[in-house]
């Protein structure tokens, strides 16, 4: 497995910055959340994007993917009952699959409650087939770029479509591709009636990335989230991807809370 952390936790660095610091510490990888650095991935152009994916390349560290996908864009939703409203979404999730890939990234982590949840009046099977309806053309861009969109399970605080794994795991067999899975994370999991390790034992072989934080919004090792039962459970699995540590309360700093959560994650992982 290796290890990335999220970008966004370091507020007003520039993504070199980042990247440098990152790699210092000793993690693998950067993920990041395209709202640092434009509003609209479309905004990007063509030379930045070779420069950021170069810079990384010059920190030597990798860049594992983006999420937080649909922060601060409007217009966009994904179980929209208005057409023109799901094609625009639909063809930005094309483009987030260009973007993803030519920074050299290979996963898209879609949470985005706030762009999800059930408008007044839409029934939970009509937001389920609009939002399969808007992946489409995403998965097949996806697909031609080799890049995978995984689906985040949020908890019922968060939003109100598609809240626990067993969920998230029957919308992405029904995309039928394999460049669309499930992305599990502690925090979201925590919320789940079942243990944590339970959880990534049933998801066997059906997600694709793996999120790293405690129950209280800080990162792995921050709180009261016991990660021994949850690595055991990622090794009985086979689970051989990027555990990424996000983290949603930045108190600590962006310098701590990077360099105990990996202290934290090499110790639990041995």
């Amino acid at each position: 497995m290796t290890f990335a952390i999220c970008n966004e936790i370091f507020q007003g660095w520039k993504i070199e910055a980042v990247f440098a610091h990152c790699a210092r510490l000793g993690y693998d990888a950067v993920e990041i959340a395209p709202f640092t650095l434009a509003s609209y991935v479309t905004d990007i152009p063509a030379a930045e994007r070779t420069r950021i994916r170069e810079a990384a390349r010059s920190a030597r560290i990798g860049i594992s993917g983006i999420h937080w996908v649909l922060a601060q864009t409007e217009g966009l939703y994904l179980t929209s009952p208005d057409a023109a409203v799901r094609a625009r979404t639909a063809e930005y999730f094309s483009a987030l699959a260009d973007f993803c890939a030519d920074l050299g990234g290979k996963s898209i982590v879609v949470g985005s409650p706030k762009q999800r949840s059930l408008l007044p009046g839409v029934t939970h099977a009509q937001a389920w087939a609009w939002a399969q309806e808007v992946f489409r053309p995403a998965v097949r861009a996806a697909e031609a770029r080799g890049v995978t969109i995984c689906l985040e399970p949020l908890p019922a605080e968060d939003t109100n479509f598609i809240n626990t794994a067993a969920e998230a795991i029957r919308f992405a067999r029904e995309m039928a591709s394999p460049n669309f899975s499930v992305i599990l994370d502690a925090r979201a999991m925590s919320h789940e009636a079942k243990p944590i390790a339970q959880i990534v034992r049933e998801s066997r072989g059906q997600f694709a990335y793996f999120h790293a934080n405690d129950a209280n919004m800080k990162g792995p090792g921050f709180g009261d989230t016991d990660f021994h039962p949850i690595v055991a459970a990622l090794r009985e699995v086979g689970y051989g991807g990027t555990v990424s540590v996000e983290v949603f309360k930045f108190d600590e700093g962006a310098e701590a809370i990077a360099a105990r959560s990996l202290e934290y994650l090499r110790r639990v992982f041995g």
